[in-house]
Order: C-alpha cells, then sequence, then structure tokens
C-alpha cells in the first residue's frame, strides 16, 4: 500500500507489519510435526520453546504462555492465594480487562488514581497495600510502588520497555503479564504471557492453567494428593509459533518505533496550546501522546486527523470511575458475587474525586507510528500529521 493511499495511517499492528509466510519457519515446523497441543510433542513443544525465548529476552527466571493477557493477570492474581473480598488496587485509568480480571477472581478492585503521565500514583497506595495491579499504559514506563508484596505490572502495551535501570517492565515485582492481542507490539490476534522471579508462584500458575494438574509432556495429567482445582488456560503449538516468529522481530519493531517517534516530534507544530508528553528513553514509543489546551483543541484535531485518514485515538475509554462494569457493580451471579463482600463505603483513592484526571484525558490525543516503513516513507507520514494539526 503506497503512503498517500494511507496517508501516515497504521492498517495494521506493529508486529503484524512482519508477519510473512517466507518468515514462518516456527509454524511450517509445527504443522510438519502435527501436533498442536503442547504436551503430546516428543522434542521441546513450541510453547516452551517460547517461554524460555521470552524469559531470556525479558530478563525473568520463569515464563508461561496463556491465551491472553487477561488470563495472564488471573493467573498472577490467583497464584498469590487471596481470599474472597481481598482488596486489589489498580490504576483509575486503564482498560477494563484489568477490574475484570480482579472480579473474577472474587476479589474486590480499588481505583487509584493517576499522576500528570496518567500511571498510577503510588503515593495514595495505603501502606498495607497488598495486592497492586499497575499498568505501563502506551508503551510508557510507569513508576512502581516499593514493599508491596504482590506487585503485578500490566505490560499489554509496553512489551521491551525497560526501567531506567534496564530491566525490562514485568520483572520489579512480584509478576509480570504481556498480551499478544491484535493491536498490541507484537500480536498472534490473541494470546497471553506470565513472567515472575518466583518458581513457587511459577509452580501455583502451571499447576492452575492446566486443571491443576502435575503434568508430564507426553502423558495424560496427573494429580498429586494436595491438588487444588484449576482451569483449561494451556497455549496451543500454533500460537505459540506465531509469537516466536513474531519475538524475533521485536527489536527491528521498537527500533523503527524509535526512529519515527523522533521524526513525529520533530515535526509537530510549535504552537503554545499544544504540547508532548515526555516519553523516557526506556519506554517503547507506540505513539505520540500529545496534551491540548482544551477539550474542544483536541476534538478539532481528532476531526483534522481523521478527514485526513490518520489513525489516532483518545483515551477517555480507559476512565474507569465511569465504567458501566464498576459503577453498576453488576454480576454474572444471582448473589452480586464478588461486590457482595465489597467494603462499605467508596472503593477509590483519590483528592478530587478524579476530577483532574478527566480534565487530563479531555485534553489527550494519541496518534500511532508505523515502524515498518523505510525512512522516507515515515518522513512523509510525520508530515501529513504535521500537515494536519496546522490546520486546528
Amino acid at each position: 500500500m503506497t503512503l498517500d493511499k494511507r496517508a501516515g495511517q497504521r492498517f495494521l499492528p506493529y508486529g503484524a507489519n512482519y508477519l510473512d509466510w517466507s518468515d514462518m519457519a516456527e509454524l511450517r515446523e509445527v504443522i510438519d510435526h502435527r501436533v498442536l497441543f503442547r504436551y503430546q510433542t516428543e522434542q521441546e513443544s513450541m510453547a516452551s520453546r517460547l517461554e524460555r525465548t521470552a524469559a531470556e529476552r525479558l530478563g525473568a527466571r520463569h515464563a508461561l504462555a496463556v491465551h491472553n493477557g487477561t488470563e495472564a493477570l488471573r493467573l498472577c492474581l490467583i497464584s498469590t492465594r487471596p481470599s474472597v473480598g481481598d482488596l486489589v488496587h489498580i490504576p483509575a485509568v486503564t482498560f477494563v480487562a484489568v477490574a475484570g480480571a480482579v472480579l473474577s477472581c472474587g476479589l474486590i478492585p480499588v481505583l487509584v488514581d493517576v499522576d500528570e503521565s496518567l500511571a498510577l500514583d503510588t503515593g495514595l497506595l495505603p501502606p498495607d497495600a497488598r495486592r497492586v495491579i499497575t499498568a505501563h499504559m502506551e508503551g510508557t514506563v510507569a513508576p512502581v510502588p516499593a514493599h508491596v508484596p504482590y506487585l503485578i505490572e500490566d505490560c499489554a502495551q509496553s512489551l521491551g520497555a525497560r526501567f531506567p535501570d534496564g530491566r525490562q517492565v514485568g520483572t520489579a515485582g512480584y509478576a509480570g503479564t504481556f498480551s499478544f492481542h491484535h493491536n498490541k507490539v507484537l500480536t498472534s490476534g490473541e494470546g497471553g504471557l506470565v513472567v515472575t522471579g518466583d518458581p513457587a508462584a511459577w509452580a501455583r500458575m502451571r499447576c492452575y492453567h492446566d486443571h491443576g494438574s502435575a503434568r508430564v509432556p507426553g502423558s495424560y495429567p496427573t494429580w498429586n494428593e494436595d491438588a487444588h482445582f484449576g482451569e483449561n488456560l494451556v497455549t496451543s503449538e500454533g500460537v505459540a509459533a506465531v509469537q516466536c516468529q513474531q519475538f524475533r522481530h521485536l527489536d527491528e519493531v521498537l527500533a523503527g518505533l524509535e526512529r519515527m517517534y523522533a521524526l513525529a516530534v520533530d515535526r509537530l507544530p510549535d504552537r503554545p496550546d499544544l504540547s508532548v508528553l515526555p516519553r523516557s528513553a526506556g519506554d517503547a514509543k507506540v505513539s505520540v501522546r500529545m496534551r491540548w489546551e482544551s477539550r474542544e483543541l483536541r476534538d478539532a484535531a481528532v476531526a483534522a486527523l481523521t478527514a485526513r485518514g490518520i489513525a489516532n485515538w483518545t483515551l477517555n475509554k480507559y476512565l474507569l470511575p465511569e465504567h458501566p462494569v464498576l459503577t453498576g457493580r453488576r454480576s454474572p451471579y444471582a448473589d452480586g458475587f464478588p461486590w457482595s463482600h465489597a467494603p462499605a463505603g467508596p472503593l477509590a483513592l483519590s483528592t478530587d474525586g478524579f476530577a483532574r484526571t478527566r480534565d487530563l484525558l479531555d485534553r489527550t490525543l494519541c496518534v500511532p507510528l508505523s515502524p515498518e516503513l523505510p525512512e522516507p516513507a515515515q518522513i512523509e507520514a510525520a508530515k501529513a500529521v504535521q500537515q494536519a494539526l496546522e490546520t486546528v
């Protein structure tokens, strides 16, 4: 597709642009073996290869592949051996799947307001917080709280991002979760991954994700005397093969994002009513995040970009205090579980009822980048964004 037809729009997710039949050696290997279930392979399963690759690339001790990022969050929470009704502090700005994972484990989400970067404000956490999920949204490395026993990093939108000390996101706390959904950094359509440095936590996750069993490859699952129940969250060989192919291109994707980010930011209009949300060196620069002086200007920018076929999005949809799943406290259970176990009073930590956060979201606009384009085309795409915003 030529640039004049796409006008800077990212038609495919980042990793999807690197999918090519000539590059699918892992998938061909799986099909040639005619075994798509990871525990029936005669050699190392593709799922095990993926987990080994991911653990090495991310600097993690253990990795476990599952169906999606929501399952990954649930596995982390379940492995902490909680009690029904325990509180889990989560960001007030993130995808509703985070709250859904908490609730589906019988736990209660507590919304914590965010800072200027839209990351969970660790200063609002109570000193006795035990379970905290922080989200590295839009590739931005969020601050992580210290001294939280069960810190879970949601890295669904930030695969490959690094903390200032060089560690990969997902490795700072108890566990980290990743997603390979359609619009993530790397994609297999769906898919999820957990990493942890805690061998006992990994063992509990591995058992739970395979019916609570003590699985031996090539054999029917067996159960130890102290086995607990579990579910079937086991990934398939075909999906793992696509993810292995994607991982081979992770550094290429990240480098392309870095190049285009620099080009795009350099060509943004110099105007007093527009500022760029800063990114750190370790961020996965999946988009240019900008903040306008007013919602009216932000909406005008959305209209200008959309009219030219340039992809863009706002973040208001991530404001959980206004999401019906939380405002209505509805439940598929007749007795209202697990909301029926929630403590009395509000389940939110904010100094102003999220008023500042609403204002920040109302003025924020994101423009995704196209790392797969050659540099001349990236320059043209950046110019297209510049020209659109100059009309606002």
